[in-house]
């Protein structure tokens, strides 16, 4: 028969012990990556739409994600309609506008804000400045009076309106800043 432990390691100071601890080794999951023995805490999946998932450490977990095509082996019509009725069906977790550091696009902008920079044929990073810059450009050689009668260069002076707009509006939203009480 044997026999139990008596003597505990708190020397008579339970306090010093965390609540819910024991003595008992703690299961530690190891990173599914062949050869790595740091902790898989990132659950990962193995396939689309699939519940089994690989458990990768951070670094590995990063690498996996770089890799990842949610819409491989779709065309680009059913991937637009794989998107869409994700999005109708997550109506109710629409984007609060208190968190719109949390949307799509790089991070910094919005993808709207992305698509107005294409229109206005700039790089991710540009400036306010270089979109004004852009805007007066595109729009002073697409102007209805510049061209008139030319429906091509109307249609694009409208989108690079808008497109205007659109940066404008984010940049004021950017740096608005609350007016001090009195």
């Amino acid at each position: 028969m044997a026999r139990t432990p008596t003597r505990s390691n708190d020397w008579g100071f339970p306090r010093w012990r965390g609540y819910g601890t024991n003595r008992e080794a703690a299961t530690v999951r190891l990173c599914d990556r062949h050869g790595c023995t740091e902790p898989g805490t990132c659950p990962a999946p193995k396939s689309p739409n699939s519940p089994e998932r690989w458990y990768f450490c951070q670094a590995h977990a990063a690498e996996y994600n770089r890799g990842w095509n949610y819409f491989e082996g779709l065309s680009a019509e059913e991937a637009a309609q794989r998107e869409a009725n994700e999005r109708r069906d997550a109506g109710g977790f629409s984007q609060s506008k208190h968190q719109a550091w949390a949307g799509s696009g790089d991070g910094s902008r919005s993808r709207d804000e992305l698509r107005a920079l294409e229109v206005l044929e700039l790089e991710v990073d540009a400036s306010f400045d270089d979109v004004r810059l852009a805007w007066r450009r595109l729009a002073k050689s697409n102007h209805p009076d510049v061209r008139p009668g030319d429906k091509d260069a109307a249609t694009r002076f409208q989108a690079i309106q808008a497109a205007y707009d659109v940066l404008r509006v984010a940049e004021e939203a950017r740096t608005w800043k609350p007016r001090a009480e009195p």
